[in-house]
């Protein structure tokens, strides 16, 4: 099936298939999403068994303004500041669940909070804000796997069976960062695309990591995750010679396969090419992936992040 049959070619046509209960892939300036309509279960049901997901692991809502989130997360003045500072972005804020609002159980795995977030992307604002609801949206990928970054990326990921939005290529290449606000306490469940050192600037005071084994509360917590096929060992200054090799600044000599995330070491150069290309050195069919040392500052907090999630053992 072409995708010109199987895709929507406008948000009107993308906002319909979430009203009907589908499924839509679509872009924001992270990566691409899982789309389905946040309040009803039917749909967001379908997000947990197309990507096989487990159902302990909570769902991101994307919502269209500020005005939309308050509907269904409860904000305390500092949450609601944060919000202000960083909002449209690659920011979820984890706040208290307004109960009785009226999204899917499913979306909070159980739990007394929610995940919040208002994309950047202005189509991704645009589909939202044409739903009138708020859109639960994993990474578009089965789960455990590589986030998408592109169209092509969610077409191959699932084999042409979900339709998607295309946004074009995703500007930061990584998922949003992810902050939990608990009265006085901010604490950072998972790096991504908005550098801790940029949140705690604004904040004028440092933040809380969670712990490493700390419960899931958020998603992208597990250990083993946004995993290419073949294994990945870190830390590579010389990679072995049947191994594909994941550079960073200037490269070595290598006879096997071989991309740079950044040969000018740009961090945000890196945490856009990241998925995508792992993705590339995981098709060229090598068993195992070199990774060469991404310094752990800026953004080389949420890369490494999921470089040593992608590195896990697999359960």
């Amino acid at each position: 099936m072409t995708p010109a049959r199987t895709d929507p070619l406008t948000i009107a046509d993308a906002a319909a298939v979430l009203r009907d209960g589908g499924l839509c892939a679509f872009a924001t300036e992270t990566v691409y999403g899982l789309g389905a309509d946040a309040t009803r279960s039917d749909a967001v049901l379908k997000i947990y068994e197309t990507k096989g997901r487990p159902r302990f692991n909570p769902l991101i809502c994307h919502c269209a303004d500020m005005e939309m989130a308050e509907r269904y997360g409860i904000f305390s003045e500092r949450a609601r500041s944060i919000a202000a500072a960083f909002w449209p972005g690659p920011l979820t804020l984890v706040v208290p669940l307004r109960r009785g609002a009226g999204l899917s159980d499913l979306v909070t795995a159980g739990l007394d909070t929610v995940g919040l977030r208002v994309p950047a992307h202005p189509m991704a604002r645009e589909l939202i804000a044409a739903l009138g609801r708020p859109v639960a949206a994993p990474s578009a990928n089965p789960s455990g796997k590589l986030s998408p970054t592109t169209a092509d990326h969610v077409r191959a990921g699932f084999g042409g069976k979900v339709p998607v939005l295309d946004g074009g290529p995703c500007q930061s290449g990584l998922e949003s960062t992810i902050i939990a606000v608990d009265g006085e306490t901010i604490t950072q469940l998972r790096a991504g695309a908005l550098a801790r050192d940029d949140i705690e600037a604004a904040l004028g005071h440092g933040i809380a990591i969670a712990e490493p084994n700390a419960a899931i509360k958020a998603p992208g917590m597990l250990k083993s995750h946004y995993a290419p096929n073949a294994a990945v060992r870190l830390n590579v200054s010389t990679p072995a010679l049947n191994e594909a090799f994941l550079a960073f600044g200037a490269p070595p000599a290598h006879s096997g396969p071989t991309l740079n995330l950044s040969e000018t070491a740009d961090l945000r150069e890196a945490a856009r090419n990241l998925f995508c290309y792992l993705a590339r050195l995981d098709a060229s069919g090598a068993q195992s992936i070199a990774v060469a040392p991404i310094p752990h500052v800026g953004l080389g907090e949420a890369i490494n992040d999921r470089l040593e999630r992608a590195s896990a053992p697999r359960s």
